[in-house]
C-alpha cells in the first residue's frame, strides 16, 4: 500500500497541478464504503468542494487531505490501490502507464476534480478494491493534524523529528513488549511506515524484525532511529521514486520471492522472509542477528501458545496484546478497549495489511497482479484489476 513516500509523490504532484486552483465541478459515484465508512458521502462531498479554492496539499504519514480557503477539509487514504491521477501528466504514478490506461476518466474513479482555471486540469481519485477512505474534516486548516483520525496517529519521521527524538523512541520501545517491527506498522505509535519502508528500516538498522521492542540496548535504539530517519527522509525525498534509491537498499532486491536466483543482494547476501505480526517480512539473517528474545522463539518453545480457529494471523496477534500488558491486566484490558476503536478509527488498516502481504507474492519489475477478487470479503470488488507489467517508479505494487 502506498507510504509514507508514496504518499509524499502524491503531495507533491497535487501542489504542481491544483494548489492556487479554483474547483469549477465535481464528478462524484456514490461509494458507500470509501465515503460512508468515515461519516460522509458522495454528494456531501460535492456539495463541500464545488466553488472552493485549493490553498494547499499536505501530509501526515499515510494521510493526506487538501487546505481549502474554507471548511470542511478532505482528507484521504489511499487504502491499499487507491491513487490519484492527472489527466494532463501521467508521470505522477509510478510505472509508465499502458496505452489502455490513457482514457479519461479513468477506471475506478471516485471523485474527479474539474479546475477553473488554465490549463483546465481534472483529477480523479481511483480506487480498484474500495478500501481507501475519503473524509470531510470540519475544523481550521491549521488544526487539522489536532483532529480525527489525525490525532490519534504517531508522529510523522519527516515532519516531527523534534518529537520522534532517540529519547521518545527509547521510551516508547521500552513500554511495549511486542516484535519490533509491529510496533513500527502500528500507525498509533508512528506515521507513515508500512511494510516496505518497516523492512528497508530493519535491514539498515542491522535489527532482527521480531526481537520484542523492550530488549534493545541504547546502541540499538539510537541505530534503529537513525536508520529510520534515513530511510523515511530519503524516500520521501526522491518521491518514492525506486530507481533513485541506493543500489544496497534492501527494497530493490526483495521483489523475486519464489524465484532463488533473486532472493539476493548484489553483495551475494541472501535475502529470507518469515512472518512477524501477521506480515511478510524480508530479512538478511548474515545481518540481521538476533540479539534478545523474539516472539518466535518463544512461540516455538512455548506448547501454550498454538493458533486459535481462524487462522494463525489472529492467534499471534493477540499473543503479542497480551505479553505487551501481561503486567497490569486493568492496563491490558482499556487498551483492548482503545485498540478496538483505533482500528474502526484507523479505516480499516488491518483488512489492507493482509492484502499486502497477498502481494508480495508476486516478483519485483515484472509483478502480476491479483484479480481484485482475492479475498471476496466486505468491501471487495469483482471487477478485475488493470495488470501494469512496466517498470516499477516505486517500491509498492500499487494498481489504479
Amino acid at each position: 500500500m502506498p507510504e509514507i513516500a508514496e504518499v509524499a509523490r502524491i503531495v507533491h504532484f497535487l501542489k504542481k497541478h491544483v494548489v492556487g486552483k479554483t474547483v469549477a465541478a465535481v464528478k462524484t459515484q456514490e461509494d458507500d464504503i470509501i465515503y460512508g465508512k468515515v461519516g460522509t458521502s458522495a454528494s456531501a462531498f460535492q456539495k463541500a468542494i464545488t466553488g472552493k479554492k485549493i490553498m494547499d496539499a499536505r501530509q501526515q504519514g499515510k494521510y493526506f487531505w487538501l487546505e481549502m480557503d474554507s471548511a470542511p477539509h478532505p482528507l484521504m487514504h489511499f487504502g491499499m490501490s487507491g491513487w490519484m491521477k492527472f489527466s494532463n501528466d501521467d508521470t505522477a504514478y509510478y510505472r509508465p502507464a499502458k496505452p489502455e490506461e490513457a482514457q479519461w476518466p479513468p477506471k475506478f474513479w471516485k471523485f474527479i476534480l474539474q479546475m477553473k482555471e488554465e490549463p483546465q486540469d481534472e483529477v480523479a481519485f481511483v480506487d480498484v478494491r474500495r478500501l481507501a477512505r475519503i473524509r470531510l474534516v470540519d475544523a481550521k486548516a491549521e488544526d487539522m493534524r489536532k483532529t480525527t483520525p489525525l490525532k490519534e496517529n504517531g508522529p510523522d519521521p519527516v515532519l516531527d523529528p523534534d518529537i520522534l527524538t532517540v529519547e521518545w523512541l527509547t521510551k516508547k520501545l521500552k513500554s511495549k513488549k511486542v516484535p519490533v517491527k509491529a510496533l513500527l506498522l502500528n500507525q498509533a505509535n508512528i506515521s507513515g511506515i508500512g511494510n516496505w519502508v518497516g523492512d528497508e528500516i530493519m535491514y539498515q538498522a542491522r535489527l532482527h524484525p521480531e526481537q520484542y521492542s523492550n530488549t534493545f540496548s541504547d546502541a540499538q535504539i539510537k541505530q534503529l532511529h537513525d536508520a529510520m530517519m534515513y530511510v523515511c527522509n530519503l524516500a520521501v525525498d526522491k518521491l518514492g521514486d525506486s530507481d533513485q534509491f541506493p543500489e544496497d537498499w534492501l527494497m530493490k532486491h526483495r521483489w523475486g520471492k519464489g524465484k532463488k536466483e533473486d532472493d539476493k543482494l548484489p553483495n551475494g547476501d541472501k535475502i529470507t522472509f518469515l512472518t512477524v505480526g501477521g506480515r511478510t517480512s524480508a530479512i538478511v539473517p548474515s545481518v540481521q542477528k538476533k540479539t534478545a528474545a523474539t516472539a518466535g522463539d518463544i512461540a516455538k518453545n512455548d506448547e501454550e501458545v498454538k493458533p486459535k480457529r481462524g487462522g494463525k494471523r489472529k492467534a499471534a496477534a493477540v499473543n503479542y496484546e497480551e505479553e505487551e500488558d501481561e503486567e497490569n491486566p486493568a492496563k491490558a484490558k482499556r487498551g483492548r478497549k482503545k485498540v478496538e476503536k483505533k482500528v474502526q478509527e484507523d479505516d480499516e488498516e488491518q483488512d489492507e495489511e493482509d492484502e499486502e502481504e497477498e502481494e508480495e507474492e508476486a516478483p519485483s519489475k515484472r509483478r502480476k497482479t491479483a484479480n481484485g477478487a482475492s479475498r471476496k470479503g466486505k468491501g471487495q470488488t469483482e471487477a478485475k484489476t488493470e495488470e501494469t507489467t512496466g517498470q516499477r517508479r516505486s517500491g509498492r505494487n500499487l494498481k489504479a
